[in-house]
């Protein structure tokens, strides 16, 4: 499915962007693959990431643990990458779905140490998060219908960072029951690593025919998938949020957009210059560079004609 093809492209640019950082802060990381019922050729493609990255691996362990049911080709498949790996890397491939995550976690030690963990199809139990959440740092991509929210289980589980996304390949009204595509969601305790989401996000998608839609949005719009966004939909979610808590800087706009919304902080300043263009919004000072800053407010209506 297109869908699949994006959310396999977003877990290796968010590897590539991961395993870096993990390098930096520990000499030891996991990298935890959990398929329900679905294909687990995402694991192929992490694992070819891993090996890009071989020459920095030296005096570090990284263990990649890999659970699926039902894909017989699997381990032959890993098994031939893993081949290419060099000996810091030791990947376990695990009978089963997402469920089992938490005691093969416990059994690889990740708790304590950077943690990425890709759960696709399973269910966002108490448990399975805890788990996910046991890394220092931790990031989560969870995949799962589109249906109930994910952010309040996210939020439950600690993760002080959430962003939601449905990838959809029939965009129809949200709440129908008829929806086709996925609920992704991403949950992390670093800026630096949602901003990496967030412009994976935007990088990917356009080709595959999928378009995205913000579960907080209300309407259920779906939109284009470019990489410079539609800064339309974002401009009324501004607004919105200048109408529900009175004026913002343009600080704190740019990080609504990043941590409540399916957008970039650069949108955000966008959408922001196009908003005081149409003269919808004022700022002060009125005059100079949009910096952060810079108060931002709806603007008053114009009073009747003389």
């Amino acid at each position: 499915m297109p869908t699949d093809a994006v959310l396999r492209e977003l877990l290796v640019r968010q590897l590539d962007a991961w395993l870096p950082a993990a390098l930096h802060r520990s000499r030891r990381a996991t990298l935890a693959l959990a398929y329900a019922g679905a294909d687990a050729g995402g694991a192929d493609a992490a694992l070819r990431v891993v090996g890009e990255h071989a020459d920095r691996l030296r005096g570090f362990r990284l263990t990649v643990l890999v659970l699926a049911a039902g894909d017989e080709t699997l381990p032959a498949r890993l098994g031939a990458v893993e081949a290419t790996l060099p000996a810091e890397v030791a990947v376990h491939v695990v009978p089963g779905d997402p469920a089992r995550l938490p005691v093969a976690l416990k059994a690889a030690g990740a708790a304590g140490a950077p943690l990425l963990t890709l759960a696709h199809g399973a269910a966002p139990t108490p448990a399975l998060l805890a788990a996910a959440r046991s890394g220092r740092p931790a990031d989560l991509l969870l995949a799962t219908a589109p249906g109930a929210p994910l952010r309040p289980a996210l939020d439950a589980a600690g993760f002080p960072l959430v962003a939601e996304v449905d990838l959809l390949t029939a965009p129809v009204p949200q709440g129908s029951g008829d929806d086709e595509g996925l609920r992704l969601a991403f949950a992390t305790g670093s800026d630096r690593s949602l901003q990496a989401f967030k412009d994976a996000l935007w990088a990917v998608g356009g080709a595959t025919g999928v378009r995205y839609r913000d579960p907080a949005d209300p309407q259920g719009r779906a939109v284009d998938v470019a990489p410079e966004a539609d800064p339309g939909p974002l401009a009324r979610e501004l607004l919105a949020e200048l109408a529900r808590r009175g004026p913002r800087t343009v600080t704190e706009l740019r990080r609504f957009a990043l941590t409540s919304t399916l957008y970039r902080a650069a949108d955000a300043t966008r959408a922001l210059t196009g908003l005081l263009d149409a003269g919808v919004v004022a700022r002060d000072p009125g005059h100079g560079k949009l910096g952060g800053d810079v108060l931002v407010s709806a603007a008053e209506p114009a009073g009747p004609a003389a």
